[in-house]
């Protein structure tokens, strides 16, 4: 089974410009997240997605194996069909570049043991909130899943509501999704949803056809760089951890 690794890589982002090259202790952002994914034994190749020159030339300078891919596509999932337009494989893993300490078991926990290649396909990870600050942070992304860990809901704000318990634990979306080419084809063809329209969610548009994802659960100490306030905190945490290897 091949197996592709992909980072898709933005410039132009609305809150934090410029992202994927931000730098953490000496390198840009890209590098680390770059580096983590070709440590998943089970990719065939790791690519970085992007449909910027800035990005193309430091990925060069880093010896990052880059593809450039339209400046027109509206959100990551449209990039990462690209790419499966592209480069041929059974399963493309989508690495956010925004979550420079996802480790490389996390990583391959998206990887299904078994699949229906005749059949969409589509998994995510999640992760327990530990800051309470990041449960009310609308750049976060909750999960709500059922007991077989498919999603049922997903959102910016705080769900499910405490209303009758508080006997239970918010879900993060960590960015790692895995995708064959028949759910990739179907999110290209299909249309917003009115659901992902007013979240600003782009996996609500197969849970609004029905389609629910699978959510592996992982322990992660991984954070999602999406405004520059999030720097400052994988900075800190990345300094703990150097001169040694990032393990989770």
């Amino acid at each position: 089974m091949k197996i592709i690794g992909i980072i898709p890589a933005r410039y132009q982002s609305s809150r934090f410009p410029g992202k994927p090259l931000a730098d953490i202790c000496g390198k840009p952002m890209v590098w680390w997240v770059y580096q983590q994914s070709c440590k998943v034994e089970a990719f065939d190749e790791v690519v970085v997605a992007t449909d910027d020159e800035r990005i193309k030339n430091v990925c060069k300078q880093y010896a990052i194996n880059c593809l450039m891919t339209d400046n027109n596509h509206p959100n990551h999932i449209h990039r990462i069909h690209q790419v499966s337009t592209i480069i041929e494989s059974d399963l493309y893993v989508c690495i956010n570049g925004d979550e420079p300490m996802l480790s490389p078991d996390v990583i391959k926990a998206v990887i299904p043991k078994h699949y229906d290649p005749k059949s969409l396909f589509i998994a995510g990870l999640m992760r327990e909130f530990e800051d309470p600050a990041e449960v009310i942070d609308f750049a976060k992304i909750k999960i709500a899943v059922n007991e077989a860990n498919e999603s049922i809901y997903m959102s910016r704000s705080p769900i499910p509501y405490p209303r009758g318990s508080l006997l239970f634990k918010y879900n993060k979306y960590v960015g790692v999704e895995c995708f064959n080419r028949k759910a990739l084809d179907f999110f290209n063809t299909a249309k917003k949803g009115v659901l992902e329209i007013i979240e600003d969610i782009d996996h609500l548009r197969f849970i609004e056809n029905g389609i629910r994802i699978k959510f592996s659960p992982v322990l992660s100490r991984s954070i999602s760089v999406d405004t520059p306030k999030d720097i400052e905190k994988v900075r800190i945490l990345m300094q703990e951890k150097l001169p040694g290897e990032i393990t989770s």
